[in-house]
Order: structure tokens, then sequence, then C-alpha cells
């Protein structure tokens, strides 16, 4: 791997906001997230949970419920008051509609899609029905004394029961006339509640009536008749979400101490039909309150404060045996917030209303392999920029020379000129924005800082000369005719000869941007890209999927290198298949064309191509992939561990690595050992792919220069300390 200086950055204070609620949608398998901030994200589970889909929050939208409805649309409300329905193909809000309700806490879809029911703060129950272009209102259900908190309907679209505070009401979906009344007990543990919410109902076929409340109670109610069948304890804090399968055989609670609770309909004895409610399984992998939950036909999904996204496989439904190596916990978005200047050395750091403009720290020190090197210069906060307004930032860039700062919400984009003075800095905004530049889904300047490519949410690139004091228009490609699919991913070649785009949908398409031409398009995938850059000198586009395969496609000639068809026909490790992060940045080595380097959130890879593949296995991971494959404690490998403790201004830390050989007792790849000391090092040596795990969580990793990598992190303690503390609960012997 060579010997690199590492600036070990720790001071992007970078907090994901919490989710709010989730909703899964069975038949595209995709489960959309909603978040505090207003950002909702859409992953697809069929393409390893990768966030395909994102869209940009807002200080005004407090989004307090989501929901599928018939034909993938979907739709969002909170207490602003409005209905919001999402473009899933422009990546746009579609429209906002007011209900005249006041603040919107629940909503719900019919069985068949077609109606939307939202539940207001002033007590009422409202119907709409939903064209192929918009929501229209169709009728108030009969109001209630108090807002309502969850909406349910029954499968077959008769019913509908709606929880408020201690009550339960049923109504008739055709007439919206109340038929029944459930109330809820505000005992709790012998004392008397002033209030219970019930946070959470489920309405199942048979006319049962699941309900959790803030009495921590999950409660089995008989609609027909009002009464109370079973009453499940289950935390001494509120029960927040409730999710029911689609076979009505399990549902799943979550609760504000954290813990998520499942639930199964088994038969009271083995040779009985009689069949009643278990609650089977907890589990704990939540600090803070679980606001959301979802279930499944192979896992159960939770979030809330504490940001993570938590996807717990069912027993039964996996092939593997360990039950934890097919958890997955996603905290941070399948999507770049660093960019780097690299000839200045500077981090660009985007954030959900600013921008943080950092210089990194330099030393004069040398070292051994692993130590840690005093800096003779801190690292400098150069910037802190505010955007006007109270949209979100949906994307930022730095130029390569560190003079262009570019940024964009949902209406307006921003150009920065920078100017430097010895230790000052000047920034000017370029006015006068054209009309047809409101927005940007993705920013990127071209190697030599004179061109910005900027890809709109109508799919269409367009390309610009950057002067002096301004820009002009050169060229826009648009979309093929008949199509409107946004454009997630640019990748421009360091000559500024060629740009590749990536959408939502379709392949990758690469521009020649002399001629201002499409230049070919790379063969479609069946799983979306996530990462891809043009390597030099060659001009190969390396593309990485989010089945974490990774592909290198000729540009000059149109196909895919040998290197390419070698490792796609021998195939990939196992443990390689089985990472749970995509692969987010891709970057080559600027004196070595045959050396690529690429990250995900726990480890970072440098693939030296002119290496055979691993000569045991005949794989292209080799024994450093089965080594470093498994998110595990690092012992020996790729990169020797750093001894000494962070040094710098806030976290910023050098190290002079370079690649040991691994200890003897971590031999995987082979269980028979070498015979003598020179297989030893050419069996070590001698693969295409060096993997560490050194660094994580990784939001950022490149090289600055051949010898210098940057590598940003944001440890999860670091995070968890600026949330609100959690319930305190009582643990054994305190």
């Amino acid at each position: 791997m060579g010997e690199f200086n590492v600036h070990r950055v720790r001071f992007f204070n970078y907090v994901p906001s919490g989710i709010r609620c989730v909703a899964y949608n069975n038949q595209s398998n995709r489960l959309a997230v909603s978040r505090t901030d207003g950002t909702v994200e859409i992953y697809n589970l069929s393409a390893n949970y990768f966030q395909e889909k994102f869209f940009p929050g807002h200080e005004s939208r407090a989004t307090e419920a989501l929901c599928w409805a018939k034909g993938q649309r979907l739709f969002s409300a909170g207490l602003n008051g409005e209905i919001i329905e999402y473009d899933l193909q422009a990546l746009t809000i579609k429209y906002a509609v007011d209900a005249f309700g006041g603040p919107i806490w629940s909503m719900a879809a019919s069985p068949s899609g077609s109606q939307l029911l939202v539940g207001c703060e002033d007590g009422s129950v409202k119907l709409f029905q939903i064209t192929p272009d918009k929501i229209q209102f169709e009728r108030n259900f009969d109001r209630q004394k108090s807002r309502i908190l969850s909406l349910s309907w029954h499968p077959a679209g008769t019913h509908v029961a709606a929880g408020s505070i201690d009550y339960i009401s049923v109504f008739d979906s055709k007439s919206g006339s109340a038929i029944g009344k459930m109330l809820v007990d505000r005992q709790y543990m012998g004392v008397s509640k002033r209030k219970c919410i019930i946070w959470g109902v489920a309405f199942l076929s048979d006319g049962t009536v699941i309900s959790v409340d803030s009495a921590g109670k999950v409660q089995i109610w008989d609609s027909a008749t009002g009464t109370l069948v079973k009453n499940h304890l289950v935390s001494n804090a509120d029960v927040q979400s409730i999710a029911v399968s689609a076979q009505e055989d399990s549902f799943v609670v979550g609760t504000a101490e954290g813990t998520v609770f499942h639930f199964q309909l088994v038969s009271v004895t083995s040779s009985s039909s009689e069949k009643q409610w278990v609650r089977t399984k907890p589990f704990q992998h939540h600090t803070h309150d679980v606001r959301a939950v979802a279930h499944s036909p192979t896992a159960l999904i939770s979030g809330g404060t504490d940001t993570h996204l938590v996807i717990r496989p069912l027993m039964e439904k996996v092939e593997v045996k360990n039950y934890d190596a097919a958890l997955r916990k996603i905290t941070f978005p399948h999507r770049r917030l660093v960019s780097c200047a690299k000839k200045k050395q500077l981090l660009l750091f985007q954030f959900a209303h600013h921008l943080e403009l950092w210089r990194l720290g330099s030393t004069v020190a040398t070292g051994k392999n692993g130590d840690t090197l005093p800096l003779s210069k801190n690292a400098d906060h150069l910037l802190h920029l505010k955007t006007k307004g109270p949209e979100n930032i949906i994307c930022s860039c730095i130029s390569p020379c560190g003079g262009w700062i570019a940024c964009s919400t949902a209406s307006r984009f921003f150009l920065y000129r920078l100017n430097y003075e010895h230790d000052n800095i000047s920034l000017q905004r370029v006015s006068k924005m054209p009309v047809f530049l409101r927005s940007a889904l993705q920013i990127l300047f071209s190697e030599d800082s004179t061109k910005l490519f900027v890809a709109s949410n109508q799919g269409s690139l367009r390309v610009f000369r950057l002067l002096e004091g301004g820009f002009t228009h050169l060229h826009s490609f648009q979309p093929q005719s008949g199509t409107v699919q946004s454009m997630c991913l640019l990748a421009v070649s360091p000559d500024g000869n060629w740009l590749a785009a990536s959408g939502t949908s379709a392949g990758v398409h690469v521009y020649n941007v002399k001629q201002l031409k499409l230049h070919c398009t790379v063969p479609a995938y069946n799983f979306p890209v996530t990462a891809l850059a043009i390597a030099p000198n060659t001009n190969n586009l390396v593309i990485a999927h989010s089945d974490q395969q990774v592909f290198e496609y000729s540009i000059p000639d149109k196909q895919y290198t040998e290197w390419s068809r070698t490792v796609q026909k021998q195939g990939f490790h196992h443990l390689w298949l089985q990472r749970d992060t995509p692969i987010t940045h891709i970057s080559f080595h600027p004196k070595r064309p045959m050396h690529i380097l690429l990250h995900d959130t726990y480890m970072f890879c440098l693939i030296d191509k002119s290496l055979a593949l691993s000569s045991q296995q005949r794989c292209c991971c080799g024994h450093a992939v089965m080594q470093f494959g498994l998110r595990a404690q690092p012992a020996h490998g790729a990169l020797v561990p750093c001894e000494g403790g962070v040094g710098g201004a806030r976290g910023e830390q050098q190290m002079a690595l370079k690649e040991p050989l691994p200890n003897d007792k971590t031999l995987l790849y082979n269980p028979l050992p070498p015979t003598n000391e020179s297989d030893v090092i050419r069996r070590r040596t001698a693969h295409a792919f060096k993997i560490s795990k050194k660094y994580k969580p990784l939001l950022f990793v490149d090289l600055l220069d051949e010898k210098t990598l940057v590598a940003v992190e944001r440890p999860l303690d670091d995070i968890i300390a600026q949330l609100p503390p959690p319930i305190k609960k009582k643990k054994f012997g305190t």
C-alpha cells in the first residue's frame, strides 16, 4: 500500500436528525423514512438497503405521518397542517394541500390505496380521494373531542380505528359516523395518570384492534363489543409506535426506553386451534425513544431519536445461523457531505443550514510507521457560511483550487468566489444567477477549476465556464425525450474532456465535454450506483453499485476493461459482498494509475490492479478481505493502529503509515501455513485488495497528493453525547 501521512480529522461536528416516522411499501420493497428536520429518505431494501433518494428538509415541515398509496405514491403530513405528495422521479415536492384542521398528527391510506385519511388537532378525521394528479377532499368524519393521534384502516376498508386521548373511536368508513368507542384505563402500576395518550392503533381482519399508549401498555381490543381482551404492560414509559405484518401473525412495538418488542400469534396448546398474542422477543438496539417501527416480510425495522435506522431480520426468515450477523444499523446518509480542495488542503463540511471551511494542519516532524506526529500548525476554521431561508442544503462543493464554493437548496443556487491573502479570506457572492438555475441535486467542478457542472432535478446537466467575476453558460445536456430522471452522481475526468452522470433509475451516461454531446451509455445494471470516478490518463470509469460490485469501463473504447472482466468472471469474495454499507467515494493515486482508492463507512480499500488476485482462492479480494471484511476490532492489517493520542486542534491527527506484514496467527486465507519466510512475504503482499478498518465511521477519504491521505471520521459516541438524555432506567444493584 505504500507509506502515507494521514490527516485524521474528527472536527466535522455532524449530527444526523432523529427519525420521526417510517413507512414500508410491500410492492416495491422500499422504506420511506422521515426525520425531525423534515428530510425524507427512500431506502431500496432489495438493493442492499441503499438510500437511493432523499428530499431535503424544511424548518416549517415537522413531519408526523408518512404513508404509501396506490401507484407507488408517497405522502406525508405534519404540524404545519399540509399534506404533501413527493415526485419520486424529479425528487421534488409535487404539491402541498392544506387540510384545514390544524396540525396533522396521523395519516393512513386505505387498503386499496385510493383514499387518504388524516387526523387533525381539532379532533377531525378528514377523508381525501386520491386522483391521478392530486388529492381531493371528500368528507369529514364525526369530530372527536381531542386530537387524533393515530389511525388505522380495517383491511377490508369498511371501518377505521382512531386513537385519541383516553379513548379509541371506531368509524364506518362509508358514512363517517362513529359507531364505537373504547375507553382506555388511565391506571399505570396502581397510580392514576392524568391522561393516557393512544400513540398507535392497528386494525386486524378479525375485528381486533391493538393499541399502544403512554402508560406503557399494549392492549388487545374487540372492536365489535368494545371490550378489552388482553393487556400487556411492557414498559415503564410510553409505547410510541406499532406495526403489524401483512399476514397479521406478528407485530412489533417501540418504547420510549429504546426497547423494541416483538409479539407473535401462537397456539395456546399444540393440539388447540385457539391462538393468542404472546410477547416473544425484546430487542435493545436503541439508546433513546423508538418513535417509528415497520414490519417487512423478513425483518423488523425501527428508528428513533438516536438517529439509527435498525433492520433486524427475523430468525426464521434468514439463512445465516448467527442472528446478529444480519443486523444492520444505518446512521449516516449514503451521500457525500465533505468535499476537498486538494491544492490548498481545504475541507468543506455540509450541514443542514450552513457550510464550514477548514484548512488542515501541517507538521514538519517525521517518524516511523504508526507514530503520531505533532502539528506545527493547527487546523484553522476559515469560514462559517449560513444560508438564508428555512430550506436545508441539498448539495455543496468546493473547487480543487479552493477559489469557488457552490451550494444549493430546493429553490436557490449559490455561488461564491473566495480570495486568500496570507491568513485572511474574503468571500464574494456571484449575483444575477440565471432563471433556469434555481436548484441543483449535484454540483461538481472540473479539475482545473474552470468549469462548473450542475445536475438539476429535471434531468438536465448544465455546463458553466467560470470567470474571475462570474460565469457563463456553455451548454445543457437534456434528458432523453419522454424521460425525467434526476442525476444524483457526477464525475469528471482530470483532463476535463469527459463527464459521467448517474441517475435515479437508468444507467450511467458519459458526455463529451469538448464536443458537447452524449458519448455513450454504460450497460444497465440491476442495482443503483453508489459512487463513480474517472481515472487519470486512461479515462477508465470506475463504478460501484449497492450490491458491492465494482466495474471498470473504458470510455474511449466504450466497453468494460480486461481487469473488470477478469474480476467479474472470478467473482468477489463472499465477505466483500456481505459488507452492509455502500461505497460512497472513489479516487485515484496521482502517480500510480493502477491504484484505486475507495471507501465505505467502516473501511477504506486500495486496489492495486497490477497485482494478481488471490493465488489461493483466486478471488479478487484475497486474504485481505477475509481478514478485514467483517466488522471486527482490527488487530493487524493493512495499516498499523496508532498508539498515540489525538493531536492538533479539535481532533486532527497525522500519522506516518506503511503496510506491515500481518502476524502469522492472523492467517485466515490458508489453513496450511507457508513453509518459509519468503512464502509468507509473497502470499501476504501479492494480492490486489488492501483493506484497512482502522478509521471508522468514515465520512470521507481521499488522497491530497501522492504521499498524503485525509480521513474524516465521525465517532458515534460524539453524536450520542449531543443528543438529549435518554430515559433513566434503574439497573440491578444501583
